[in-house]
């Protein structure tokens, strides 16, 4: 049984960072983007006014983008992330796009002893959607990754559907758990890409390039760490841009890749090769890093092109 928590749990917000300093612990947030320019602007000064200005709950704020061609960037740093090409990111491992490699990537950028992640494209951005997931790890030692859930409505021309959202989820991902990996099935959303863990965690774990990431996290994470280590928070509703049945998908498929790849199901064959990181922990750079002295970064520096 996974356990869960609600987002008002944490709401607490100078109690949670008086335990998070009590306990030592440094916290980065990264929000992977592509093409956000509507929303990204709002998701970030509403995340550092409320969790690093008035409530010093993130030690980092981070924009990762995998090279959007719209205003994203720029805007990111207007409203006072640190914006940092994918590309720019380990450069000797070369750049093959996605939001896994986005993912993958932050693991070796970010300097906090919890990473979250919070989407760029949320329209209805609040802080609980990173205090919600942050809180358990930092009340509870034993847990090492906690998801967000929420409703998703779906926008159509006929109007809304309050729990319309989530198809990918609904329709794939849930049944296989079901099937497979019952212990995961108690998951809400498990593609939610509101979620935080330990670095201990992060850097031990291939990832797939793409949307298979969060699959592989749950399964790889269930695998080595045990389900008592995985949690999930109501973070209420969640209001974001609907993607095409072309997008879903594709989707589909890169899930499907990352699933079967690591599920040991007799029949099916493994996941595509080639379109996974491995830990980041194998790489000489990132053990290089982790034993050099951190380096102050500035809160706020000017976008990068």
């Amino acid at each position: 049984m996974v356990r869960s928590f609600h987002h008002l749990d944490f709401a607490d917000l100078p109690a949670l960072v008086a335990a998070k300093e009590a306990a030592g612990l440094r916290i980065s947030l990264c929000i992977p983007t592509l093409n956000e320019e509507g929303t990204i602007a709002r998701v970030v000064s509403v995340l550092k006014a409320g969790l690093f200005d008035r409530h010093r709950l993130l030690d980092e704020l981070v924009v990762i983008d995998s090279g959007s061609t719209d205003r994203t960037r720029a805007l990111a740093a207007e409203a006072g992330a640190e914006v940092v090409l994918a590309a720019d990111i380990l450069p000797s491992q070369g750049h093959r796009g996605g939001k896994g490699e986005n993912l993958w990537k932050a693991v070796h950028h970010l300097t906090g002893d919890i990473l979250c992640f919070v989407d760029g494209d949320i329209g209805n951005i609040h802080p609980r959607f990173v205090y919600g997931t942050v809180g358990p790890l930092i009340r509870h030692a034993e847990l090492g990754y906690v998801k967000g859930f929420y409703e998703r409505p779906l926008l159509a021309a006929e109007g809304v559907d309050p729990r319309g959202g989530g198809r990918v989820t609904e329709i794939l991902v849930r049944p296989l758990f079901q099937r497979f990996c019952p212990e995961l099935a108690g998951l809400h959303q498990p593609l939610a890409g509101e979620y935080a863990a330990r670095r201990e965690i992060l850097e031990t774990l291939p990832m797939p390039t793409g949307y298979g990431v969060e699959t592989a996290h749950l399964l790889d994470v269930r695998r080595t760490c045990g389900i008592g280590a995985i949690a999930q928070t109501d973070l209420d509703e969640r209001i974001h841009r609907n993607r095409s049945l072309a997008q879903l998908g594709r989707m589909s498929g890169e899930i499907l890749d990352a699933f079967f790849s690591r599920a040991g199901t007799a029949g099916f064959p493994a996941g595509r090769p080639g379109l996974e990181r491995p830990p980041m922990i194998s790489l000489p750079d990132y053990r290089e890093r982790c034993t050099s002295p951190p380096v102050s970064k500035p809160a706020a520096p000017g976008p990068r092109r």
